[in-house]
């Protein structure tokens, strides 16, 4: 366990540069193909992706938190990972929802 704390900290900036970016893109992979009405297969794939991507950048920031790093990149780390967790389950459990609320934006 403490190697894995050991690199999260000695390779901050690499896992953030590459964790951020990941779990925005890969979260709006997923909406995009509820909207595109691809099979729940595909959905679920992109989704799983998107919440490990999610899921590694909050263990990532829960181990600033661990040692007492507490600084608005941490709690700004927290609320992206939160809300792309957020959105891939809300994409999972009401793709409906999701699919009515894209077309609402779409449409003119």
């Amino acid at each position: 366990m403490n190697f894995l704390f050991e690199f999260s900290f000695d390779h901050c900036i690499a896992i953030c540069a590459f964790l951020v970016p990941a779990s925005l893109l890969l979260t709006l992979w997923a909406i995009v193909l509820v909207g595109q009405l691809r099979s729940p297969a595909q959905i679920y794939l992109a989704t799983l992706a998107a919440s490990l991507a999610a899921l590694i950048l909050l263990l990532h920031d829960f181990t600033w938190f661990a040692i007492g790093v507490v600084m608005a990149p941490t709690y700004i780390l927290l609320v992206l990972a939160c809300v792309c967790l957020g959105l891939n389950l809300w994409t999972i459990v009401y793709p409906n929802r999701v699919r009515q609320l894209l077309h609402g934006l779409l449409t003119p």
